[in-house]
C-alpha cells in the first residue's frame, strides 16, 4: 500500500478526506509506565508529593488528543465526541497501564488522537514521580483497536 502523504514527487503534503465517507469512528491505544513497587505505592496510597498522579495524567491524556492536530504536523483537525483515559495501577509490571478511547464521526480515524493522548498521559505520570523514581520506562505504546471508515476494524492480536 502506498504511503498517502506523500505526493507524485515525495513531498509531504496533507491527505485530502474530502471525497471520504462520513463515518462513526473509533480508536483505542494503550502504554504502560514501569517502576519499582514503592514507586507505585506512593501512586495507590496517595503519597506522591505533586498530588493525585492519576487524576492529571488523565486529564493531560483528554486534553492532549484534543490538540493532536497541533503536534503532528500532517494531522486533521476533528471534532472528537468522546476521549477516555483510564490508569490502573497495575502490582505485576509493577506500574501503571494506560487506555485512551477517542470517538469522532469524520472522515479521517482518530487513532493519532487516541496514541497522542496515551503518550502524554504517560508523560505526565512519569513527570509526576520523577523525583522519587528517575529509573521508569514508558512502554508498549500501540493501537489495539481501530474501526470505522474503508478500512474497517483492527484488533492487535
Amino acid at each position: 500500500m502506498p504511503l498517502t502523504h506523500f505526493d507524485a514527487e515525495g513531498h509531504a503534503h496533507m491527505v485530502d478526506v474530502s471525497d471520504k465517507a462520513v463515518t462513526d469512528r473509533v480508536a483505542v491505544a494503550e502504554a504502560r509506565v514501569v517502576m519499582r513497587p514503592e514507586t507505585l505505592a506512593l501512586v495507590t496510597e496517595g503519597r506522591a508529593k505533586k498530588g493525585d498522579v492519576l487524576g492529571v495524567a488523565r486529564l493531560a491524556g483528554i486534553m492532549a488528543a484534543k490538540r493532536t492536530a497541533d503536534l503532528i504536523p500532517l494531522c486533521h483537525p476533528l471534532p472528537i465526541s468522546r476521549v477516555a483515559v483510564e490508569l490502573s495501577p497495575d502490582e505485576s509490571l509493577p506500574g501503571v497501564r494506560i487506555e485512551a478511547t477517542v470517538r469522532t464521526t469524520g472522515r479521517t480515524g482518530v487513532e493519532m488522537e487516541a496514541l497522542t493522548a496515551a503518550s502524554v498521559a504517560a508523560l505526565t505520570v512519569y513527570d509526576m514521580l520523577k523525583a522519587a523514581e528517575k529509573s521508569m520506562r514508558i512502554e508498549g505504546l500501540r493501537v489495539i483497536l481501530k474501526d470505522g471508515g474503508k478500512s474497517g476494524r483492527y484488533e492487535a492480536a
